[in-house]
């Protein structure tokens, strides 16, 4: 029979909750979860840099699109980083690629935002958004 104290053990022990972060997890899965979440609050701020960046380079009708594009990111992290469990760092957010872009992507509000410049611009316009674009 296996000892069931020895596999509690092996799998990090009593859950504890961070005093600072109020973080939910063991000891070493909270430190593994800080860093990721370092890492997580840092691809925010880029793709809002990004997004920042696109802003300066658009028409005005495309610059109103892109400061309410800026704001789904923003809300976005919000979310994300209220979680206080460890876990949820270390299984969703540990492999970080494209996930913050694809989280803007798929918002109700990006594509309310890209339906509407279709809606003004036309597909193919010049000064509408790419259709092509899979990130912003």
């Amino acid at each position: 029979m296996d000892d069931p104290i020895a596999a509690w053990e092996s799998e990090g022990g009593s859950a504890v909750r961070m005093a600072a972060g109020h973080m939910i997890g063991t000891p070493n899965q909270i430190a593994w979860a800080v860093q990721i979440k370092s890492q997580v609050d840092a691809e925010f701020d880029r793709v809002r840099q990004v997004l920042e960046h696109a802003a300066t380079k658009q028409s005005p009708e495309n610059v109103t699109d892109i400061s309410a594009i800026v704001r789904i990111p923003e809300d976005k992290r919000a979310e994300v980083m209220e979680n206080e469990l460890a876990g949820y760092f270390i299984h969703d957010w540990q492999d970080l690629r494209d996930q913050v872009s694809q989280m803007v992507i798929r918002d109700p509000r990006y594509e309310a935002i890209k339906a509407s410049q279709i809606a003004r611009f036309g597909p193919g316009s010049a000064r509408g958004p790419n259709p092509r674009a899979t990130k912003p």
